[in-house]
């Protein structure tokens, strides 16, 4: 892991730390090629070069930054699950689990899209 991104993950609380670390290396395990870098002050995946999703911790949630195209691809299943969600983000609570399922249905539509 990128030491800016470990630094981004520290400053929050353990159980915060837990989740936003499993959201990592989950994204890194599941599309090869990734670089990590810190983008926008958040933590970063690149993909042949290019800004590919970003996550960020926050104080009630975790911030998933797919891209605007993305968020409107997923839009009914975010609904659906009651996750609030703006033009290019959606946001995971802090008291529930990840949905990685969703999560991995994100990186195979933006895997596609690359």
């Amino acid at each position: 892991m990128h030491p800016d991104i470990e630094a981004h993950i520290a400053q929050f609380p353990a159980h915060a730390q837990v989740q936003l670390k499993e959201l990592h290396h989950f994204i890194d395990s599941k599309v090869p090629n990734l670089a990590q870098k810190m983008g926008y002050g958040i933590p970063t995946f690149q993909l042949n070069g290019k800004n590919f999703i970003h996550y960020a911790g926050h104080s009630k949630h975790i911030g998933l930054y797919p891209g605007a195209k993305a968020i409107a691809h997923f839009s009914s299943a975010f609904a659906a699950k009651g996750y609030k969600y703006s033009k290019g983000a959606v946001q995971f609570s802090l008291k529930e689990e990840l949905p990685l399922d969703l999560v991995q249905d994100i990186l195979i539509y933006l895997q596609n899209k690359a």
